[in-house]
């Protein structure tokens, strides 16, 4: 590993090319390059772009769908990475940061980085690198996301600033809740959304991962559950999810499905008592708001890496089911059973347990 770079840098190249969530749990990484650069640019994949705009510390946010990242992958087209050359090299930066999964390899953009002319490169690699890299970080992969994020930034030379306490953040302010039911703000189905006073639950029914989503009957069952409980339920959901969100909402819930930006999502998040989530993005984004979390994880990831960080959660799945560890996209096993034994009752007990710690 090389030593500690010089100080101070005036530009930082930082990429993360996934999805929202992998973005979120950057934000300890950004804060500590931030505190070290006087301009931190941002590369993020088209998925991941909203919430890096959402981290302290970034000045600005490049957009790249990235050929060996993406799940959906674009082709590998020579004119597009030449422009991605061209970019980086107009911009000139002082050095990079690139941030990856644990079974992602930083090396074909540090190659791409490299070729622009990029000085010193940074990043978590088992592999060779050769020439491609100047800080070749090595780590345990048990290490949760943003500790193993924050790790490369401080043997690339960065570190928090003092009083920076790790956790997730976001960039305040956020939007004002009372926008969020005026008239510019309708729900789905035309009519203005409810009063958003603080102190709801949020269920979050979706997952950009299949294997990750507790099953929508389930969703439907902890909605009646927890309304009967005395809760108010707020049912969130991203544009391609109204007719799950609806599903889900029914007739005693808050159909916010397709309504919210993500920063707005942010904001109503921040105002609930609790968040009902499985691993994927929002579940991420209410630890980076403080907000209690009953995870509904499903083992295809290890929850030690992958757990909402920093407030109080209740993770709920069964951790040992046949699927664990697999990575898988779709359930392996019939019927779901890591999150389809989860019950509405057991919801209902884990909200009480979040809220009351």
């Amino acid at each position: 590993m090389t030593a500690r770079g010089p100080a101070p840098r005036r530009t930082v190249l930082v990429a993360r090319l996934d999805s929202v969530g992998d973005v979120l749990v950057q934000g300890p990484l950004v804060r500590a390059v931030a505190a070290g650069a006087e301009r931190v640019v941002f590369l993020a994949g088209p998925a991941g772009a909203d919430a890096a705009r959402l981290l302290p510390g970034v000045d600005e946010v490049w957009t790249w769908a990235c050929p060996w990242i993406l799940g959906d992958p674009p082709p590998v087209d020579a004119g597009d990475l030449a422009g991605l050359t061209d970019r980086v090299r107009a911009l000139a930066p002082d050095e990079a940061v690139i941030s990856t999964s644990f079974h992602q390899s930083p090396l074909p953009l540090a190659l791409v980085l490299r070729t622009a002319g990029v000085p010193r490169i940074s990043a978590i690699s088992v592999d060779y690198p050769g020439s491609l890299l100047d800080v070749r970080h090595r780590v345990d992969d048990d290490l949760p996301e943003p500790e193993r994020a924050l790790s490369l930034a401080r043997a690339a030379g960065f570190d928090l600033p003092a009083g920076d306490d790790g956790r997730l953040a976001v960039r305040r302010p956020l939007p004002d809740l009372r926008d969020l039911h005026s008239g510019d703000h309708p729900g789905p189905d035309g009519h203005h959304c409810a009063d958003l006073a603080g102190g709801y639950v949020v269920l979050h029914p979706g997952a950009s991962v299949p294997a990750r989503a507790w099953p929508a009957h389930r969703c439907a069952e902890a909605v009646e559950a927890l309304a009967g409980a005395g809760h108010r339920v707020l049912v969130t959901g991203g544009p391609g999810e109204r007719e799950l969100t609806a599903a889900v909402a029914g007739a005693r819930g808050v159909d916010l499905g397709g309504a919210l930006s993500l920063a707005e999502l942010a904001a109503v998040l921040e105002a609930a008592a609790a968040v009902v989530v499985g691993n994927t993005g929002p579940a991420h984004l209410a630890a980076a708001v403080g907000t209690p979390v009953v995870s509904l994880f499903s083992p295809v990831v290890p929850a030690v890496r992958w757990a909402p960080y920093g407030v109080p959660t209740v993770l709920l799945g069964d951790q040992d089911a046949a699927c664990r560890l697999t990575r898988a996209r779709e359930c392996p096993v019939p019927g779901h059973p890591c999150l389809a034994s989860v019950t509405a009752a057991d919801v209902v007990a884990a909200v009480e347990k979040v809220i009351a710690a």
